[in-house]
């Protein structure tokens, strides 16, 4: 596959692209092969600063007409524009992704794919908010006549994870452009290439000055600033519960609302009525599908203790049937993780869990035929109890921890046994059980005889310790709208609650 060069880059504020003030750069590095191949702007907090007087000057440059106050149709034009941009650059887009993220070339081509299709699915509701202005609210007295407008919040900061760059950022952007609102994007330092691409696409498509700004930095010294910035209206959040905990702090002091998606640590139940095979490559993709880098993994498999071995001996074929090699190789379906420290990090766990009693039943260490890269073979843990640190806390890297049941009863028991409450699935040939089971489990998404589908026609978000508020659907673009009652006396008649004044 042709070698894509990796543009240099810089902030992308009011329209036009700045040198950081500080003048830092960051190193971009290639995860299958730790090579340095370019470098991103490091912003901070005068970046910061630069940044949301941009798109404070956006939202309200002539009274909003310019956009946010524009109509829905306006806004859903350049929508459609960057949708369409983003299908023409698919190619060059997914392999500056494989090359920053580490995600096989074709989850990336699969994600470009999704990013225009999101863009297209918000200019839609975008043109539909006009039609929805002035809806009437029914009220007991005919004396009054009430209706709702929905307007955009205002400034909104955007901060995005890593696993999914330019993917995250569209499930923000495009519901919060198509609202109205203006916006800044401030994407994870350890892959934003694309984020930048999609700023070139904006100003190739004219999208106007400040609309859309996107600063690249680290979390302490730009995203930090950004989430407490006092000209910020709202802050849109998808990371880790602790950083999320942080910026609710920030937020709550300045009464500033917060849409949060945190970590998860998803439990998947196989029941022992399952064809082994269908349900083996389900629990394989929901847990190392885009190098098990996925808040919603379903990192917990649960599986009827009549079939545990059989099933395990199936899963750990297909596991091992898994190619892993260079993200952009053909057939590619395992690349490497993110970073060194995520790396580290992952391998932590899993010795961690070893030395705690359980056992590696397949993978846990890099690759025999792979001698760089931050590479980790599937990862299969087995005696697992319910204390263990594999159980209970987020990995985010290609391990599976198992443990078995045999009621019904016990399967949600365990399935509900953490924080987190992102994604749960269920197995079963049974349609009433899966239904069970499905309102049973303590998750904002639930997936029944699969793992991961998404669609942004449907909400996503979680409970607990996985955050709140939902993103995709309608939901979305709700996340970006204020809510204002008009209320107007329609009588002749004086209100009458007074005495009037006497007449001179």
């Amino acid at each position: 596959m042709a070698a894509v060069p990796i543009p240099t880059r810089q902030l992308f504020i009011g329209g036009e692209w700045k040198h950081p003030v500080l003048n830092k750069r960051i190193p971009v590095i290639n995860p299958a092969t730790e090579e340095i191949v370019g470098d991103i702007p490091a912003a901070t907090a005068e970046d910061v600063e630069v940044a949301v007087e941009a798109a404070h000057s956006a939202f309200n440059r002539n009274r909003g007409k310019d956009w946010a106050f524009a109509s829905g149709a306006f806004r859903a034009k350049y929508l459609r524009a960057i949708a369409a941009k983003v299908v023409e650059k698919k190619e060059v887009l997914a392999k500056l992704e494989s090359i920053d993220n580490g995600k096989p070339y074709d989850e990336a081509a699969w994600d470009m794919d999704d990013v225009a299709g999101c863009f297209e699915y918000y200019a839609d509701l975008a043109e539909g908010l006009d039609s929805k202005q002035g809806t009437p609210v029914a009220l007991p007295m005919d004396t009054f006549k009430s209706h709702v407008l929905r307007e955009p919040i205002g400034v909104v900061a955007l901060i995005t994870p890593w696993n999914y760059p330019m993917l995250m950022a569209t499930w923000k952007v495009a519901p919060a452009l198509a609202a109205g609102c203006t916006a800044i994007l401030k994407p994870s330092e350890l892959s934003s290439l694309t984020c930048l691409e999609l700023a070139a696409i904006c100003q190739e498509v004219g999208l106007p000055s400040g609309v859309l700004n996107i600063l690249t930095g680290l979390g302490p010294d730009a995203g930090a600033p950004l989430a407490a910035h006092p000209n910020v209206d709202k802050v849109a959040f998808t990371g880790s519960t602790a950083t999320g905990s942080r910026i609710m702090t920030g937020a709550a002091k300045l009464v500033k609302p917060v849409s949060m998606e945190l970590g998860g640590k998803s439990p998947i139940v196989v029941f022992e009525d399952v064809d082994l095979d269908k349900a083996a490559e389900w629990t394989a993709f929901g847990c190392f599908w885009t190098n098990g880098q996925i808040c919603s993994a379903t990192s917990r498999l649960i599986v009827h203790e009549s079939i545990a071995a059989a099933f395990l001996d199936r899963l750990v074929k297909w596991v091992k049937n898994i190619k892993i090699s260079d993200p952009m190789e053909e057939g590619c379906r395992l690349g490497p993780v993110v970073s060194g420290g995520q790396y580290e990090k992952i391998l932590k766990f899993i010795s961690t869990a070893k030395s705690e009693g359980a056992t590696i039943l397949t993978g846990g260490a890099r690759p025999k035929h792979l001698n760089k890269g931050f590479f980790i073979e599937p990862t299969i843990i087995t005696d697992v109890t319910t204390s263990m640190q594999i159980w209970r806390e987020e990995v985010f890297g290609p391990v599976l921890c198992v443990k078995t049941f045999s009621s019904e009863e016990e399967a949600i028991d365990l399935a509900n046994d953490t924080h987190y409450g992102l994604g749960a699935a269920v197995i079963s040939n049974d349609e009433e059980r899966c239904d069970r089971v499905s309102k049973a489990f303590r998750a904002g998404i639930v997936w029944v005889n699969c793992s991961q589908p998404c669609f942004c026609q449907a909400p996503w978000g979680g409970l607990k310790r996985s955050g709140f508020g939902r993103e995709l659907g309608q939901w979305g673009l709700d996340n970006y709208l204020s809510v204002k009652q008009v209320t107007k006396y329609i009588s002749s008649d004086p209100w009458g609650w007074y005495q009037p004044p006497s007449k001179l």
